[in-house]
């Protein structure tokens, strides 16, 4: 059990803009066979999903405070992400699992109001999609 919420944390810190490695956990879990694939693919999915959720909830409300030296993105972030966002709309979410990018994406979804339902499922199409291809890998399926 401490090893599935270390996972679940790893993962919903990894997916706020606060750096970890929740692919690193991942594997090591794996291949310590202590524990099903599936539910550790559900676990981290879980976690990382739920710390974009985070970020979406940043970028909906609490943009205003944006110049503030505690707000976890840059406006150079923020303006990248949100150009991304204009041009490719809801679809560059499926984007939120990239390294860099991927964070910014989730809080600039959170800046152009895109429902919280849509922003669900394609952020756990995504980020659940890249732990699958993990899991895979390192099970010597890929």
């Amino acid at each position: 059990m401490i090893a599935l919420l270390g996972l679940f944390f790893a993962a919903f810190l990894a997916a706020t803009l606060i750096p970890a490695q929740s692919e690193a956990v991942l594997v090591g879990l794996l291949l310590s066979g202590g524990h099903s694939a599936l539910l550790l693919v559900m676990t981290a999915t879980l976690g990382n999903v739920l710390g974009s959720v985070v970020n979406w909830v940043l970028g909906r409300f609490l943009t205003a405070y944006a110049d503030r030296r505690w707000f976890p993105v840059s406006e150079q972030q923020l303006s990248k992400a949100a150009g991304w966002y204009r041009r490719w709309g809801y679809w560059s979410l499926l984007g939120s699992w990239l390294p860099i990018v991927g964070d910014p994406l989730t809080l600039a979804a959170g800046v152009m109001k895109e429902p919280l339902w849509r922003f669900l499922l394609i952020v756990t199409l995504s980020k659940g999609g890249r732990y699958v291809v993990l899991a895979m890998a390192t099970q010597g399926f890929l």
